[in-house]
């Protein structure tokens, strides 16, 4: 069994554990595992700890004994546990201070790909939501074909993106507000399992977990946060869209949002956003790409299909050749990632991407992705 993981899971099942002690934790021990094995003088690790802190810690073999039976049922259900720190883990995500301890995850697509675009909106859409969302996602293919679209799997926009992603070859990753052992609503199964192998399915909810209406609210920083851009698409004067867009805006996450006719009303929440200048207005993907300075990958494409390869930098450090390397093989990478392909401290992978960028030879993109021109 992957101990991290169980550990990681356990932690979850500690209800008085709250976002901001979990991570502090993380911080000062680095896994679950060793954070669990220090359960027993928690107050030595962090000496303000409250008292219910201390005691769940003390008395937290339900929570491990839940967590194994969990993890069980995950590998026997081909569901891959992600832990704080699983590579496989959307390291967008693993920088936001409210990051889930452990997600669930069952499908093909790459959580950490190079671009990765929410699309969300209304419960509710009407045929011009749904036309927008077609065309985007057509047209998105042309100037960005390595694109993963994330979404709710609820009704309206969310089943829409993730139905136009799938019939475009995109890869769409539906978050959950429920364990994995069932899906909501029950009418988009079919549209679930074909996304097992084209995308996929993520929560941070173990089985037996029903969609509690707060679930769905807390999952939306899911979706924010493992984006580089959030898009909205249709939203009335309230709804989870905004709330979603606005916990991309306090993650700096790029917002962007279609308009609509002034008194439709579900175009009101995206001209609200547009006109407090708390969301980018566009049109089109075109917009949308030039937006977010990904104008130059199709260019890029076609070159590499003549025959045209990156040549190598001439006078490079060590440490920058590195790099280089790094994101020629893969390239749009937080640093995080890269820290772990490179195997340089963050301190000096940071001085590093500073010199390059220096050079002009990479650029900062959204959610503190650095791309190789």
């Amino acid at each position: 069994m992957n101990k991290e993981a169980i550990y990681a899971i356990a932690l979850t099942r500690l209800s008085c554990m709250s976002f901001a002690v979990l991570h502090e934790l993380y911080d000062r021990l680095g896994t679950a595992t060793a954070i669990v094995e220090h359960r027993n003088d928690i107050r030595e690790v962090i000496p303000e700890a409250p008292y219910a802190v201390v005691e769940a810690f003390r008395n937290m073999d339900d929570a491990l004994m839940r967590a194994e039976a969990e993890y069980r049922w995950d590998v026997d259900n081909k569901i891959q546990v992600l832990h704080l720190n699983d590579e496989r883990y959307p390291q967008r995500l693993r920088n936001c201070p409210d990051a889930p301890t452990v997600l669930f995850y069952r499908g093909s697509a790459d959580l950490n790909a190079s671009k990765v675009i929410a699309i969300i909106g209304t419960r509710h859409a009407t045929l011009y939501g749904q036309d927008i969302i077609r065309k985007f996602v057509s047209d998105l293919r042309q100037y960005c074909p390595d694109v993963l679209i994330v979404s709710g799997l609820a009704y309206g926009v969310d089943i829409c993106a993730h139905r136009e992603a799938l019939a475009n070859g995109f890869p769409t990753v539906g978050v959950l507000a429920h364990g994995l052992d069932q899906i909501y609503p029950n009418a988009h199964r079919d549209t679930a399992i074909k996304m097992l192998s084209n995308g996929g399915l993520l929560t941070e909810y173990i089985s037996m977990t029903p969609g509690a209406k707060g679930n769905f609210v807390q999952r939306n920083r899911i979706v924010a946060g493992m984006s580089d851009a959030c898009v909205l698409v249709e939203s009335a004067y309230k709804g989870g869209g905004l709330i979603t867009m606005r916990i991309a805006q306090d993650y700096s996450r790029d917002c962007f949002a279609f308009p609509g006719p002034v008194n439709a009303e579900y175009s009101k929440g995206c001209n609200n956003l547009i006109r407090d200048n708390k969301a980018s207005l566009i049109t089109s993907a075109e917009d949308f790409v030039n937006a977010m300075g990904w104008h130059d990958e199709l260019q890029l494409a076609q070159a590499r299909e003549e025959g045209i390869e990156r040549q190598m930098f001439p006078d490079l450090s060590e440490n920058e050749q590195k790099v280089v390397d790094a994101l020629q093989e893969n390239n749009d990478q937080q640093i995080n990632v890269l820290t772990v392909r490179t195997g340089l401290p963050i301190n000096i992978l940071s001085s590093t991407l500073f010199q390059l960028e220096m050079k002009g030879l990479l650029k900062t993109l959204a959610g503190g992705v650095y791309h190789l021109y």
